[in-house]
C-alpha cells in the first residue's frame, strides 16, 4: 500500500536537507515542535494544510511545488506496485459524446439545434 503521508515527508525532508537545514532550524521556523516535525517527515504523521503551509513557508519552497514532487512520486510509485503485480495499467477513460438534437423551448423545428451529451443519459430542463 502507497502512504501519500510517507511520499509528503520523504519530499519534506529532501528539500530540507538540500538546504543543509536541520530539523531544529526548521522547526523553530514553521513553530512546530521537532519531533513532531520529524514523525511528519518519517510518514508517521499526517500534516495538516496549516502545518503543512508552515512547513513550507519554512523551507522557502512553494506548497505547490511539494505537491506536484508528490505526485511525480505517486505515480512512479503505483507504476512500480502495477508492475510487481503484473496487473494492466488502466488507460484513462474518456467520455463517450453521441448527437443529441433539441428543439428550442418553442417548439419551432427551424430553431434545431445539436448538442454534444454524454452517451449516459441526461435530463435537460428548461428553464
Amino acid at each position: 500500500m502507497i502512504l501519500l503521508r510517507r511520499l509528503l515527508g520523504d519530499v519534506l525532508r529532501r528539500q530540507r536537507q538540500r538546504q543543509g537545514r536541520t530539523l531544529r532550524e526548521v522547526s523553530s521556523s514553521a513553530r512546530v515542535s521537532l519531533g513532531y516535525l520529524s514523525e511528519v517527515e518519517r510518514g508517521q504523521k499526517e500534516a495538516s494544510s496549516e502545518l503543512l503551509s508552515s512547513i513550507c513557508d519554512a523551507l522557502d519552497v512553494r506548497m505547490s511545488e511539494v505537491m506536484r514532487e508528490v505526485s511525480d512520486e505517486l505515480s512512479l510509485a503505483e507504476l512500480a506496485q502495477s508492475a510487481a503485480s503484473s496487473e494492466p495499467i488502466p488507460a484513462p477513460m474518456r467520455p463517450m459524446f453521441n448527437s443529441v438534437p433539441v428543439t428550442s423551448v418553442t417548439g419551432v423545428p427551424e430553431e434545431r439545434v445539436t448538442i454534444k451529451a454524454p452517451a449516459e443519459a441526461v435530463d435537460v430542463v428548461a428553464a
